[in-house]
């Protein structure tokens, strides 16, 4: 679970910005939108509005995993704050705060993203006293220390220091990744918490935007998933009425997708199948035009298959791409509403894109509905008013970020403005109240005069 944020001097963001899941303990709506996880209530939902430079949040999560799951990208040099010109060298900050299971956890860097150097790494254990203990942390190449209170037997204090070492003056990974190689963990092992805080970054943030190409979905493989799609499909009044699967080569997949997608499709399936000795892999790929499922049982041949869409009046079915774009972006919903798997954080980028008002507050409501009774959290950005409501959203779950006149980024929470729950919110930030609205500057036109003949 998502618990907070802080970054500073990453695009649009400068000075230190934070946006925090934790409720306000004055606003007693919506008790269901909070999880509680020892003394601390933690937010379902986030909803993010600003002009443009709310994309910049999604950037965030998006370069954070990246960092971990990759190392520093190349494309890293350009994305310090530019509003200043010293902070081309000053170093830049990124923070998660995450709950995983009953434990609260800190983990972090810090980097010149000029020079592509990582200058910090720290991981800490976070109690509900307002304490914290180190477990992890590094400075620049030096190599990493455990904190004090991580005490190994001298079996896994030797290997710890032969991963230490083997990683000491590498400035552009981070030890966390290092210690997700192929390293073997028992559930009861002091370094457990490596593992742990890895995996909820990994495969519990999922962040879906208009160009997510590769998703871990099992739901279009059986009669009883497909089923449950269409009834789903049907409520957003979109003329579906079935939805069915049908099978294609590798040779016919390789010819829909551009060579480097295809080529990333298959490394991907290949590193998803290493070490699980025989078992069954699944994964949906989907793009803005196509829809594939991938079905990989040990070495075998890779089973292809797409879906085809029947339509109330259609004698034909119909593919992926010949859907309307607001269609196909429901396909992206309905994978949200129907994974049930405990502590996933959905980051979504502009969810009401290509959707009418009625349907994005259609799939809120069947959302938090089907999730009700899960540990689950959508954080969002939009720029769809309609949606801001106190009867759907509380207003500690509701932010903005608004960029000032020197292109800074700052954050800030619809609960400070403490409204009355009677208060139409939609008219009041349309008309510019709680800011992060686009103001434009007045432009007169004037033609040219007919030249004379």
């Amino acid at each position: 679970m998502l618990v907070k944020i802080n970054v500073e001097n990453f695009k649009s963001f400068d000075k230190a910005a934070e946006l925090t899941m934790i409720s306000s303990n004055k606003i007693r709506s919506n008790a269901s939108h909070k999880i509680k996880i020892k003394s601390t209530q933690i937010l379902k939902y986030g909803v993010v509005y600003g002009a443009n430079a709310s994309g910049n949040l999604i950037e965030f999560f998006r370069f954070f995993k990246e960092c971990v799951q990759t190392g520093m990208p190349m494309d890293a040099v350009q994305m310090f704050c530019k509003n200043r010109k010293e902070n081309k060298f000053r170093e830049s900050r990124f923070e998660v705060q995450l709950a995983v299971g009953k434990r609260f956890y800190a983990y972090g860097f810090s980097a010149v993203l000029s020079r592509r150097k990582i200058m910090e790494e720290w991981l800490y254990e976070l109690y509900q006293n307002g304490t914290a203990r180190c477990l992890f942390e590094r400075e620049g190449k030096k190599r990493p220390i455990l904190g004090d209170a991580v005490v190994l037997d001298d079996a896994e204090n030797n290997k710890f220091e032969i991963y230490a070492g083997d990683f000491e003056g590498n400035e552009t990974a981070l030890f966390l990744k290092e210690m997700n190689k192929g390293k073997k963990y028992d559930a009861d092992s002091k370094l457990w918490f490596f593992r742990e805080v890895y995996d909820q970054i990994e495969n519990h943030i999922l962040i879906i935007s208009p160009n997510t190409p590769l998703i871990d979905l099992e739901y279009y493989y059986d009669d009883e998933s497909l089923r449950c799609i269409d009834q789903l499909i049907t409520t957003f009044d979109t003329g579906i009425r079935q939805v069915r699967i049908e099978e294609i080569s590798l040779d016919e997949l390789a010819h829909s997708l551009p060579e480097t997608v295809f080529d990333k499709m298959m490394q991907h399936i290949k590193s998803r199948m290493e070490g699980r000795d025989n078992q069954l892999f699944r994964l949906t790929m989907r793009s803005s035009e196509s829809f594939f499922n991938v079905e990989v049982q040990g070495h075998n041949e890779p089973k292809i298959t797409t879906i085809r869409l029947k339509h109330n009046r259609s004698f034909y079915d119909l593919g992926f791409e010949e859907e309307s774009d607001g269609t196909r972006r429901l396909f992206d919903l309905i994978d949200m509403l129907l994974n049930c798997r405990e502590d996933v954080v959905y980051i979504v980028d502009e969810l009401e894109r290509s959707l009418h008002p009625k349907l994005t507050a259609h799939f809120l409501e069947l959302f938090m509905k089907m999730h009700k009774d899960h540990r689950m959290q959508l954080l969002f950005t939009t720029h769809e008013s309609s949606i801001m409501d106190q009867s759907i959203f509380r207003r500690d779950e509701i932010w903005f970020i608004e960029r000032g006149v020197d292109n800074e980024s700052t954050i800030y929470s619809l609960d400070r403005f403490k409204e009355r729950y009677d208060k139409v919110l939609s008219k009041a930030y349309l008309e510019g109240r709680y800011g992060a609205v686009p103001v434009f500057s007045s432009f007169e036109f004037e033609p040219k005069a007919d030249r004379e003949e």
